[in-house]
């Protein structure tokens, strides 16, 4: 009984031995590898969010990003539908969320484009850093861009509905009195800022996502480079 055990410690103590030599660190990768396993799964978590974000009911049947009236406007139409009177707040709101998912297509080469043009100091940080240090980046780096593209497009699909004047009128004298905010005074700035909020908000969820299992990352370096944080 004591050499058996002995020996199960002693294979224990191996397989211990083993895993420990097996595991990696950030330092035992090269920059190289680093940095290019965050950009496969940066541009991994890019496209999927977008591939979501852009199907029929990807913003509306979303909780976590769909689109609803803003501040005061909003509370006036969730009493508006307890009336029985929704039938107009559902077609705005609806109208809101497919201008979203038409919009959003267009984030995804300039999403990719940050992703290349990251540098090795850039990868540092975010390897790093916290749990959306990745999404945080691709926020500060391509907010803008991806705001002028998708501005039109919001714009002209909100203008094919009748209500979208209709919003703007209440919305400014709303502004005017202070009870909304100065972006939410047009329905295409609104629109066109809860698409970026829910858009970045799907990126942070994948990245969430292969932070806490690397196994998920398309890529076998990105696999390598999460399971080594």
């Amino acid at each position: 009984m004591i050499r058996t055990s002995l020996r199960f410690t002693t294979l224990c103590a191996g397989l211990l031995l083993s895993a420990s030599a097996l595991a990696l660190s950030l330092g035992d990768l090269t920059q190289k590898d680093a940095t290019g396993g965050l950009k496969d799964a940066l541009t991994q978590g890019a496209q999927l969010a977008v591939k979501q974000l852009s199907t029929p009911g990807g913003f509306s049947n979303n909780p976590d990003v769909r689109i609803e009236l803003p501040g005061n406007l909003g509370k006036a139409a969730k009493a508006m539908k307890m009336f029985g009177k929704g039938e107009q707040v559902e077609a705005l709101e609806t109208s809101m969320n497919k201008a979203a998912e038409a919009a959003v297509p267009q984030a995804q080469a300039i999403l990719v484009d940050a992703v290349k043009n990251m540098s090795v100091t850039d990868a540092k940080g975010i390897l790093s850093g916290g749990d959306d240090s990745a999404t945080q980046y691709l926020n500060k780096s391509s907010r803008e861009q991806i705001r002028a593209k998708f501005l039109p497009i919001v714009k002209q699909a909100t203008d094919k509905v009748g209500l979208a004047q209709q919003y703007n009128n209440f919305a400014g004298q709303a502004v005017a009195l202070g009870v909304v905010d100065a972006k939410s005074a047009s329905i295409e700035n609104y629109v066109t800022e809860k698409a970026l909020d829910g858009l970045f908000e799907m990126i942070g969820k994948q990245e969430q996502s292969i932070r806490q299992n690397p196994a998920e990352a398309a890529t076998s370096l990105a696999k390598k480079v999460f399971g080594a944080l």
